[in-house]
């Protein structure tokens, strides 16, 4: 008796993704540095929305997003995006000539002496910071270029530079944080609660996205904004009587 014995091999083929980390991507420290728990003393702002608040323009969800989302588009959020960008290329270039203007620019551009100190005390903070957990050759490159008042996006985007953390990424983390400290802001004031917070910060999202694409393709040409109620909130909050908040 003959048996036959018939043996059958399978070819399994194993297909491994290819995952580039957060870390590789140079996105980790943009995680840190725009945790509310890294100390810029960003809760201590409001934008000029408490007096917003107080005068009834700012008063629910809708208007809190409406209010936000025009800062986005032709407001200080367009015009520090435009900032940041501008800080974070002439880092990457090496270029203390262009840094300078660029750091110039941003500090007498603010339009009231609370917005003022509120994008060079955050700066300055965040500087201290970097310098002491986050060393890079970039910020010591712009410590000898620049002796003056830093507002907050020039130092971001010199750190951001340094660390070689992408400006598209960079741009869009740093306005996310910025809709999301002024959202924090007005629920702190009391008109919308957290869930109506994060609602807004979602809906907000495609804002920040087309806000970041703009400003990474943008130049010094492109300063300008239009948002002359928060401007003015900023001005009236000086006077404010009763306030939670230093601008």
């Amino acid at each position: 008796m003959i048996t036959t014995i018939m043996v059958i091999t399978a070819t399994i083929t194993t297909t491994t993704a290819t995952r580039t980390s957060m870390a590789e991507a140079g996105l980790l420290p943009l995680l840190v540095w725009l945790s509310p728990a890294f100390p810029v003393g960003a809760f201590a702002y409001s934008h000029g929305l408490e007096w917003a608040v107080e005068t009834g323009q700012v008063r629910d969800a809708a208007t809190t997003q409406e209010w936000i989302a025009d800062l986005l588009a032709q407001g200080s959020g367009r015009n520090d995006a435009v900032l940041l960008a501008a800080a974070w290329r002439a880092a990457a270039d090496q270029d203390d000539a262009a840094l300078r203007h660029v750091a110039e620019w941003a500090a007498a551009l603010q339009p009231s002496r609370e917005r003022h100190l509120e994008a060079t005390a955050q700066g300055a903070a965040f500087l201290v910071a970097i310098r002491a957990s986050w060393p890079t050759e970039a910020v010591v490159r712009f410590d000898a270029a620049w002796n003056g008042e830093v507002a907050y996006p020039v130092a971001l985007g010199v750190a951001a530079a340094g660390h070689s953390a992408p400006l598209g990424a960079t741009l869009e983390a740093s306005l996310l944080a910025f809709v999301g400290n002024l959202v924090s802001a007005v629920v702190r004031l009391g008109p919308i609660g957290q869930t109506d917070g994060q609602r807004i910060i979602a809906a907000l999202v495609a804002d920040v996205r087309a806000a970041a694409s703009f400003a990474e393709s943008s130049t010094l040409d492109d300063i300008g904004a239009a948002a002359f109620r928060s401007d003015i909130a900023s001005l009236r909050h000086e006077t404010q009587y009763s306030r939670l908040f230093r601008s």
